[in-house]
């Protein structure tokens, strides 16, 4: 039985999720359609214009995504602080560039003057708006309906595009959230689909690179700010030169003719998070096959459970064979 979304997704314990959204009925997001021979690649850009879209406008940073022939991966963060900064009249506003709102709140967006009664139902409002503009399930459902609809129209049918609902993990801490990261970059490598990060086409990390490239950081993903301490802040507690060095070394090493081999020089990200080379190699390239929830260090896992209620620490084998 499905997970309650309640129990998957919790910001007493972390800010950090990894979300995955798959095709039913084997339909195409993207790529190309051997049997028909119709190629939908056209659509990745449809998945990424829009995902890197709602980042602008929801408390959500998008930190790594990768967009696959029949699925997505996204590994988002929730910026809590940055929607409880917001105005009211911010929160409607954003709230505007995705839906009509009501008649009140137009009325509002337009400066008229409102009496009381009316003044206090755009205060409900606005508040049932910024919890909306930082929740996961409102950003992936707007993400997943309007693929949805597009890929309908263009394919003449109606009915479900994707499967009932999105998975999400927990990242639980800076050791899960590197190695989700690198599993999410690195999916493109591994299915075949390029040979290098920097041509891995509507990821991530493609996109990172080519601004690096530059000097830069992209603008529409969550900045890396630096080594990993204690308490995880806004910005990706890593490197961005080091993580770069990092994809680059896994993804050598999952290549057939070197499985299981690590070159001596190991990126120093591997010694901060204190996990071994072997361990490592698992977690990138094994990701979602190691975890079915939550993911973190043994005592991260222990505290999110009872935070949620929950009884079993599924994947706390795992955990600590994989993080010690």
């Amino acid at each position: 039985m499905a997970t309650a979304r309640k129990k998957q997704i919790s910001l007493i314990d972390t800010f950090y999720y990894h979300c995955v959204s798959r095709c039913v009925r084997r339909a195409f997001l993207c790529g190309e359609d051997k049997v028909s021979g119709v190629s939908y690649e056209h659509r990745r850009a449809w998945v990424e214009d829009k995902l890197l879209s709602l980042g602008k406008v929801f408390a959500i940073d998008i930190c790594a995504y990768a967009v696959m022939s029949n699925h997505t991966h996204i590994v988002l963060f929730v910026d809590v602080e940055q929607a409880k900064s917001w105005s009211m009249h911010e929160v409607i506003s954003r709230w505007h560039q995705l839906f009509k709102g009501t008649l009140i709140t137009q009325q509002y967006l337009r400066g008229e003057s409102l009496i009381e009664p009316l003044q206090k139902m755009v205060e409900e409002t606005a508040a049932v708006y910024r919890q909306r503009l930082m929740d996961i399930s409102w950003f992936m459902r707007i993400l997943n309906e309007s693929i949805a609809r597009q890929a309908n129209v263009e394919d003449n049918c109606t009915g479900r595009f994707w499967e009932g609902r999105f998975k999400s993990q927990a990242l639980l801490d800076e050791a899960a959230l590197a190695a989700c990261m690198a599993y999410v970059d690195l999916n493109p490598i591994r299915a075949n689909m390029a040979k290098t990060p920097e041509d891995s086409n509507h990821t991530s990390i493609q996109l990172r690179i080519k601004s690096a490239l530059t000097g830069k950081q992209p603008q529409a993903l969550q900045p890396f700010t630096g080594n990993p301490r204690k308490n995880m802040t806004t910005g990706l507690p890593f490197d961005l030169k080091d993580y770069i060095q990092l994809i680059e070394l896994t993804g050598r090493c999952i290549r057939e003719d070197k499985f299981g081999y690590i070159d001596n020089n190991q990126p120093s990200i591997l010694q901060r998070l204190n996990i071994s080379p072997e361990n490592w190699l698992i977690l990138t390239t094994q990701f979602r096959q190691c975890f079915h929830g939550a993911v973190g260090h043994a005592d991260a896992l222990t505290d999110f459970c009872r935070h949620q209620q929950i009884q079993r620490r599924h994947n706390v084998s795992c955990c600590q064979k994989l993080f010690a």
